[in-house]
């Protein structure tokens, strides 16, 4: 099965101004298509050092359940804004300042734990 989609596959949200970023790299992140076309929540997301050489935040934000086929094919990715991630699913706001090298992963429908690699990831759905 192919998993290339088009970018008219996005699921088509509202965007709304929901945060203010104003860190010094950017507010570049990357985002698996898991959550901006096939509808799920935010299940896993870390904070890595930015590219310089782009605007980037350093956040990656996945699913929690891509494979690494999956994560290794480019055409699963792509980059946004924040602040869009944030219309796609707003649980993740109260972590954006959290220091790099950050992981958490999500426990319930609406919160988020450091992920010390105990517990599994809880996924879910975005309601629409």
């Amino acid at each position: 099965m192919d998993n290339k989609k088009e970018e008219k596959d996005f699921i088509k949200i509202e965007v709304k101004e929901l945060i203010d970023w104003n860190e010094p790299n950017g507010e570049g992140c990357i985002v698996s298509d898991k959550i901006t076309k096939d509808g799920y929540k935010v299940g896993y997301m870390y904070r890595e050092e930015p590219s310089m050489d782009m605007p980037d935040s350093g956040w990656r934000f996945m699913a929690g359940n891509e494979d690494d086929e999956y994560m290794n094919n480019s055409l699963n990715h792509h980059i946004f804004a924040i602040n869009t991630i944030c219309n796609y699913d707003p649980d993740i706001i109260p972590y954006l300042h959290s220091k790099i090298g950050s992981t958490y992963i999500r426990v319930d429908n609406k919160s988020f734990e450091l992920d010390d690699r105990t517990k599994p990831i809880f996924i879910d759905k975005q309601e629409r």
